[in-house]
């Protein structure tokens, strides 16, 4: 059982075996529904032929689902006491998550006032866990406060957009904003930078990605399954196939890269690195919404075979270029950089070959470029290491 009540003070930056938590990863389960809603409406637009106009609404909602766990993710890696307050308070940012996935359908509408009060809610229980911080480690004060103070006066603006000309005042308001969210954290570090485990961030970000992982094989299931109730036919099988082949080729080359080792060197590369995960995860997802597409495009949909083909291709590319970009400054890649972009650039061709050899065909290129790419990794690390 926690204990009632403990001085919440600094983690140790050494902490041997520092792994998550039973309650970050019932944490992380609030935000597989929040996923599936936004990559569940991403991928009936593509379907529907209205990519064009999910875009900025995956984007901005995915924005608002990564930062508040991203954010949580550092603080409890700094400061976790796992004391009935300190879950209470999680408790309250769970409640957010849900209350927010509950608005995805709307915003996707344009009306985002359901998922400003979602995150409103999770932030207000970050507030307060960085408040419960100043008051109890005087060494960190200055940062928590900032931290504090920072969130607070953003939630004022968050709600303040709901009364502008459109519901929202545009996406130049939307940016306005989130760059102002992204620079919380290096302000509020100035004075102290708080002591997050490098192992434990790199153990977290990779339980994220699975969540990611895990929804896209959660939308091929039941893409498959609703198509198998029309008739299973061989374009299925071989999409499905194709697919798991993507996925786990993907997740083998995200672990391939040893983050923590690369964190504990670069500390000062942390903020790069924890940002340009915001890339790195909506392309997963966005890779779930375009797997789907791929599944039910052996039904009747109303949109090309080239924007199926593209729904997967892109967030694959982008996953790739990213990945090797935010761990190339800590020396520490895996993959060559001449090999992601080689395959990424054929990965991105196969979309215009897609409207004469079809999806099915597409999709199976696209794995076999992957796994080729993973093979020619693991063969380069064996000879590296041999001695």
């Amino acid at each position: 059982m926690p204990s009632i009540r403990r001085r919440m003070v600094a983690r140790d930056l050494g902490e041997p075996h520092r792994v998550s938590s039973p309650l970050e990863l019932l944490f992380d389960l609030t935000f597989v529904a929040a996923v599936s809603q936004v990559a569940g409406r991403f991928a009936h637009a593509v379907a529907d032929g209205h990519v064009e106009d999910a875009v900025a609404p995956f984007l901005m909602v995915f924005f608002a689902i990564w930062w508040a766990w991203m954010n949580f993710t550092w603080f409890a890696s700094a400061y976790d006491t796992d004391d009935v307050p300190y879950r209470i308070m999680t408790f309250v940012q769970m409640a957010g998550v849900l209350l927010l996935a509950a608005g995805v359908p709307d915003a996707f509408g344009g009306d985002f006032t359901t998922v400003t009060i979602g995150y409103l809610v999770m932030r207000a229980g970050l507030v307060s866990l960085w408040l419960r911080a100043a008051a109890a480690h005087p060494e960190g004060r200055a940062t928590a406060l900032r931290y504090a103070a920072g969130i607070a006066f953003l939630q004022v603006l968050w709600l303040s957009r709901l009364a502008l000309p459109g519901g929202d005042g545009g996406p130049w308001v939307f940016l306005f904003l989130v760059v102002l969210e992204l620079s919380v954290p290096p302000i509020a570090e100035r004075p102290r930078m708080t002591t997050w485990h490098p192992h434990h961030i790199a153990e977290r970000y990779g339980l994220f990605t699975i969540i990611l992982l895990g929804e896209s094989v959660l939308a091929a299931t039941n893409a498959v399954q609703d198509s198998v109730e029309h008739g299973l036919n061989a374009d299925l099988v071989v999409i499905a196939l194709a697919g798991l082949a993507i996925l786990f080729t993907l997740w083998w080359i995200y672990f391939s890269e040893p983050a923590g080792e690369g964190l504990a060197a670069r500390r000062d590369w942390s903020f790069c690195w924890g940002y340009g995960h915001y890339v790195v995860f909506a392309a997963l997802a966005a890779l779930g919404a375009g797997l789907e597409v791929a599944v039910v495009s052996t039904g009747e949909i109303h949109t090309g075979t080239h924007t199926v083909v593209a729904a997967v291709a892109v967030p694959i590319a982008v996953f790739l270029v990213m990945l090797w970009a935010l761990h190339a400054p800590m020396r520490r890649t895996a993959v060559r950089p001449e090999l992601i972009v080689t395959t990424a650039v054929l990965v991105l061709l196969t979309v215009f070959a897609a409207p004469g050899i079809g999806v099915a065909a597409s999709l199976t290129v696209i794995a076999a470029l992957l796994v080729l790419l993973l093979a020619t990794t693991l063969a380069r690390a064996h000879r590296a290491a041999a001695p």
